[in-house]
């Protein structure tokens, strides 16, 4: 089946795959939280690569094209020297694919591929990350239905699909990977499985809201996370945000409701409330 996503690579950067780094940083979160505004506001950072693709999904979609494929997505390793000696300290990469926190092999992956990796995850009211994704599946002409019907018909989409992803590794998911409106929402039970591969204080957790409010401080506090000098970007873009309707107001309660045993599930595992309600 069809794998969104998947990076077509130029040739000389396959060829140099071996001088290259891998990822000081990955940014797990999910659709519609942010993502790329925040991928892109700290790769202005002077010690910060870009990768040829921000989102790779390496450990969730293209695990089988071997780690010499991941590699040529990074910038060389005598950049890093470069800026070891220029900029005061040696350039890092990352990337940024936000289907890594919901896919049920990527931790284990990860970790076993970049065990000192730093980790964002970008976490949004899951009320509204539900009903972009909704919106953006629309523009994107992969969603037919109306966004009641499509809450309705969520369970029976994806009917089997987790099961067959823990079974079979190599399994690609359509339905898992677009209509997990509701389910890409329980973040807590995502972070529990990734506390088992990673210390909970490598795990940075920020709040989707908090970024649109204030970018400056949580750019800030990703840099510091980082282990990166403070570094002001030049500007913070938002992108990737389109106009849509307003959530109905039933349905709004009505997922609320869905999401209240979840969220404070999250609370307690973050020692914090996100406030949202």
């Amino acid at each position: 089946m069809h794998r969104e996503k998947t990076t077509v690579l130029p040739s000389f950067r396959v060829a140099t795959a071996a001088l290259r780094m891998l990822p000081a940083f990955s940014i797990i979160s999910v659709e519609r939280a942010g993502t790329t505004s925040l991928y892109r506001y700290l790769c202005q950072h002077t010690r910060i690569g870009e990768a040829f693709r921000k989102e790779v999904h390496y450990f969730d979609m293209n695990h089988g094209r071997g780690v010499g494929w991941y590699r040529a997505h990074f910038p060389s390793r005598a950049w890093s020297r470069w800026s070891a000696l220029r900029r005061g300290g040696p350039g890092i990469t990352g990337e940024a694919s936000p289907y890594y926190l919901y896919h049920p092999h990527v931790p284990a992956r990860m970790a076993e591929l970049l065990p000192d990796v730093k980790l964002v995850a970008l976490v949004r009211n899951p009320v509204e990350r539900a009903y972009s994704h909704y919106h953006l599946n629309v523009r994107q002409k992969k969603e037919t239905l109306s966004f009641e019907d499509a809450l309705e018909h969520e369970e029976e989409r994806l009917a089997g699909e987790w099961e067959k992803l823990v079974a079979d590794p190599g399994y690609w998911s359509h339905a898992h990977y677009t209509f997990a409106y509701r389910a890409r929402g329980l973040y807590a039970q995502r972070l529990e499985e990734w506390h088992k591969h990673f210390a909970p204080e490598r795990i940075l957790v920020v709040r989707s809201e908090d970024l649109y409010a204030d970018p400056a401080s949580v750019v800030a506090r990703v840099f510091q996370h980082l282990e990166l000098p403070d570094f002001r970007p030049e500007g913070f873009k938002a992108y990737n945000q389109k106009p849509y309707p307003g959530l109905s107001a039933d349905t709004r309660r009505g997922l609320a409701r869905f999401f209240e045993p979840h969220n404070q599930r999250l609370y307690e595992l973050l020692g914090r409330d996100l406030g949202w309600t």
